[in-house]
C-alpha cells in the first residue's frame, strides 16, 4: 500500500443535525452558537503505479480521478454546509497486483458505507463482494469491463464508467452518420485490446458497419523511445498496414498503449484513424467547455493545475452522487441515501448537457459519450436520428433486452 489518506473540507452550515446512524461518522465538533455537523465518509480506492507510454503526453498524472474526487468533496461540502451535512474522503492508493482485500475491510470497518473505486475489473468485483457482507455500496469510476454491468453485476455496485459498449456504440453512431460504413480494425494482443476489439465489432453488428479486415499487431517488447524509434516506426507502420483492403476508417484497439499513438498519419491507405487512437471516446475531455463545462474545468485547473480528464470527471461524478443524494434526501443516513440512488427521482447533473440517471437494469450511469482528437472535442453521441422509446442514451451500450444481468440482492 502506498498511502492511506483522510481528505475533505468541512463546511459549516445552519441545517438541523439528525441523530447518527449506523454506517455514518459521529457528528463533527462544533464552535459554541453553531450546530454539529454530521460526517458522511467516503472511501477512494485506486491502483496507480506511473506507467510507460508511447507518448510523454499519454502518462497518467499521478492524481488522475483522485483530483476529480477532491473537487467533488468540495462542491458537496458547499451544498452540504446548508444542511448541516459534511463530507469526508478516505483515500487509499495500491500497486497494481496488490490484494484489495484489507484496504476494503479497513475502509468498512472505519464506516466508510461508500466506497468509490479506481481498479480492475477483478479487483472492482472483489471489492463488492466484500462490501455485499456489510450492505456498503461501490461506485465503480474506473473499470470499463461490460461483464461488469452483464454476468458479474452485483445490486451494490454503481458504475459512474462508461463500460466499452457504450464507448464504441458511441464512435459507431458517428462513423455511421458520416456514411463511413467500412472499417478495417487493427488490434492489440493483450486481453484488454481484444476487448475493445470485441466491443468495436458489437457495435458495428449493432448500427450495420462493415469490418472489412482485421489485424493483429504483436507485442515485441522492447524500448518505447529510441533515437532511432521515429524513422523505424515510419518505415514500419505503412509496410504492416500496406495489405488492407480499401476503408473508410481504420480502428485502433489497443489500450495497452503498445502501437496505436503511431498509426494515425503512417497508415498506407490515407484514412481516418479512430478508436483508442485517432478519433476517441470518452465520458470527458479537456476541451469540453459546452453546458457549463468551462466552471467545473476551471476549478478543477485551480485545483489540480491541469485540465479535467475522463476519469477525473468518472470520479468527480461518484462523489457528487452521494453529495446529491444526501442533499435531496436532507440526510446523512446510509439507508435513505441508498434508497434514493436507487429510486425513479434521482438525477445527478455532470455538465453533459442533461441531468444523468442510473440504469435499473444494471447501476450503469446514462451518459453521452464525447468524440475528440488531442486538443478539440468533434462531437458527442449519442448522434441524431437515433432513438429509443425511454431514453436516446439507451442506444449506447446494453439496454434493457440485451442485459444478462440478474441482480441477487
Amino acid at each position: 500500500m502506498i498511502s492511506a489518506a483522510t481528505l475533505g473540507s468541512a463546511a459549516q452550515g445552519t441545517g438541523d443535525s439528525a441523530e447518527p446512524s449506523a454506517g455514518a461518522a459521529a457528528p463533527a465538533a462544533a464552535a459554541p452558537g453553531q450546530k454539529k455537523l454530521e460526517t458522511v465518509r467516503i472511501g477512494y480506492l485506486r491502483t496507480y503505479e506511473r506507467t510507460l507510454a508511447l507518448s510523454v503526453l499519454d502518462i497518467p498524472p499521478e492524481d488522475i480521478g483522485l483530483a476529480g474526487a477532491n473537487v467533488a468533496i468540495k462542491d458537496n461540502d458547499t451544498t452540504g454546509s446548508f444542511m448541516g451535512q459534511k463530507f469526508l474522503l478516505d483515500v487509499v492508493t495500491l500497486k497494481p497486483g496488490e490484494d484489495v482485500g484489507p484496504a476494503v475491510e479497513k475502509m468498512l470497518a472505519d464506516g466508510d458505507h461508500y466506497i468509490v473505486t479506481d481498479l480492475s475489473a477483478a479487483d472492482t468485483l472483489k471489492a463488492a463482494d466484500l462490501a455485499k457482507a456489510k450492505n456498503a455500496i461501490i461506485l465503480n469510476a474506473g473499470a470499463e469491463d461490460d461483464r461488469l454491468r452483464n454476468d458479474d453485476c452485483r445490486y451494490n455496485m454503481f458504475h459512474t464508467a462508461p463500460s466499452r459498449s457504450m464507448l464504441t456504440d458511441g464512435l459507431a453512431q458517428y462513423l455511421m452518420w458520416k456514411q463511413w460504413r467500412n472499417w478495417a480494425l487493427v488490434e492489440g494482443e493483450h486481453e484488454n485490446d481484444k476487448l475493445f476489439a470485441e466491443a468495436l465489432k458489437r457495435s458495428a453488428t449493432k448500427f450495420g458497419g462493415k469490418i472489412v479486415a482485421e489485424k493483429v499487431f504483436e507485442d515485441a517488447g522492447g524500448a518505447r523511445a529510441t533515437d532511432s524509434g521515429q524513422a523505424q516506426v515510419q518505415r514500419q507502420i505503412p509496410v504492416f498496414l500496406q495489405d488492407l483492403p480499401d476503408h473508410d476508417v481504420l480502428l485502433v484497439a489497443d489500450e495497452s498503449e503498445v502501437f496505436g499513438t503511431y498509426i494515425p498519419w503512417r497508415n498506407w491507405i490515407p484514412r481516418p484513424v479512430a478508436g483508442t487512437a485517432g478519433l476517441v471516446p470518452g465520458s470527458w475531455h479537456p476541451a469540453s467547455e459546452q453546458w457549463g463545462g468551462a466552471q467545473i474545468q476551471n476549478r478543477f485547473e485551480d485545483a489540480s493545475g491541469r485540465r479535467m480528464e475522463s476519469k477525473d470527471m468518472q470520479a468527480w461524478t461518484a462523489v457528487r452522487i452521494i453529495g446529491e443524494a444526501a442533499s435531496r434526501t436532507q440526510s446523512t443516513d446510509p439507508e435513505k441515501i441508498d434508497a434514493f440512488i436507487r429510486g425513479d427521482d434521482f438525477t445527478v447533473a455532470a455538465f453533459k448537457g442533461q441531468r444523468l440517471t442510473f440504469r435499473d437494469w444494471d447501476w450503469q450511469l446514462r451518459q453521452p459519450v464525447l468524440l475528440g482528437t488531442e486538443d478539440s472535442v468533434v462531437t458527442s453521441s449519442p448522434q441524431e436520428g437515433f432513438l429509443h422509446q425511454v431514453s436516446e442514451l439507451d442506444t449506447l451500450g446494453y439496454d434493457r433486452p440485451e442485459s444478462t444481468c440478474k441482480f441477487d440482492n
